[in-house]
């Protein structure tokens, strides 16, 4: 995605303007803007983020003109920086027709963002180096030391492998103390790597024989697999207790909310509307990316991506110890972190 990319399509009659920041794969939200143009016949300027610091240059962005907003709608692929921008005031109120009915994990108490489309966060990793009995299928086996220095991860700084490490450390410190620390330790003593490419570097890393084993995204694992790469993924667990419901895979949900004081309030409220749309969730699971639709009208809609037991993680908590959590990550693990000749910081 070309970094901070403006693209204004012809306007289309009568309908204004819209400003979208937008974090998702650049191939998958013109798809979903083309759409919004033609139904509802407003001018979409789109304005989009690198792959490696996606969300983050623009959550910063969102910061810097908070005295003067230039964006009507803020559309992110993750939900932790989500959660803090709304808690530093930068999003209004939205009340949606379309998630009326929604649960409450799925978006704010106060209606600054909703949630949808989500995505599972796997392990990815090379069928042809990794025997069927040793594939990892909870969090905790990575730390096995038939792993050690071939495991890759993103830089936790930028992406949603930070809001990953949030979600370990709210969820695994609530009940022991201290464990995220200890897993990190884990981490370090199995050498693992970090490259600043971003999810779909890790799974390149993983296809081209670099590494084994990687932390990632499962839409960066289809979009390999569907360009003929020869990796899998498995949904982990953070438990080993599959008895306990709740402690499965981690669900990172894209969210959408409206930015206070932007230019198109009227327009904003009808891009948002049309995000949280039926029709844009199935066109967003039925892309390459497979994501998890969350509108209740469509749960069970596409079993072959279906997760059995999302991790139940308090998203607010997470995103309250996110800057905790990657630095404690940076601390531990930044040894192993490698360049590989991309552009990202």
């Amino acid at each position: 995605m070309s970094a901070l990319a403006t693209c204004r399509p012809p306007a289309a009659s009568g309908g204004g303007e819209v400003v979208l920041y937008v974090s998702a794969d650049e191939f998958l939200a013109r798809q979903v803007i083309a759409a919004f143009e033609r139904e509802q016949g407003v001018r979409v300027r789109f304005v989009g983020d690198t792959e490696a610091t996606k969300t983050t240059g623009l959550a910063n962005r969102l910061r810097q003109e908070k005295d003067n907003p230039q964006a009507d709608v803020y559309w992110s692929s993750e939900i932790f920086l989500t959660v803090a921008l709304a808690g530093e005031g930068l999003f209004d109120e939205h009340i949606s027709d379309a998630a009326a009915d929604w649960p409450r994990q799925h978006r704010d108490g106060q209606r600054r963002w909703h949630a949808f489309a989500a995505r599972p966060r796997v392990i990815v990793y090379a069928p042809d180096r990794v025997a069927a009995d040793s594939v990892p299928n909870t969090w905790m086996n990575l730390t096995w030391d038939r792993f050690r220095g071939r495991i890759v991860m993103a830089d936790p700084r930028f992406g949603t492998t930070g809001g990953h490490l949030a979600a370990m450390k709210a969820y695994w410190n609530a009940d022991i103390p201290g464990f995220y620390e200890a897993y990190l330790l884990g981490l370090k003593e199995n050498d693992i790597l970090l490259l600043p490419s971003g999810n779909a570097g890790v799974v390149r890393a993983v296809a081209s024989g670099e590494a084994d084993i990687g932390l990632t995204d499962a839409d960066d694992v289809w979009a390999a697999q569907a360009n003929g790469a020869n990796v899998a993924l498995v949904y982990p667990r953070h438990s080993v207790d599959e008895e306990e419901p709740g402690n499965g895979t981690l669900l990172i949900p894209n969210t959408v909310a409206r930015v206070r004081g932007g230019p198109n309030p009227g327009n904003a409220a009808r891009l948002i509307d049309f995000l949280l749309s039926q029709a844009v969730e199935r066109m967003i699971a039925e892309s390459s990316s497979h994501n998890i639709p969350l509108n209740p009208a469509l749960e069970g809609a596409y079993p072959q991506y279906a997760v059995d037991d999302p991790l139940q993680v308090d998203f607010e908590r997470a995103a309250a110890v996110r800057e905790s959590a990657i630095a404690q990550a940076m601390d531990l693990l930044a040894d192993g972190a490698r360049s590989d000749g991309s552009d990202a910081p």
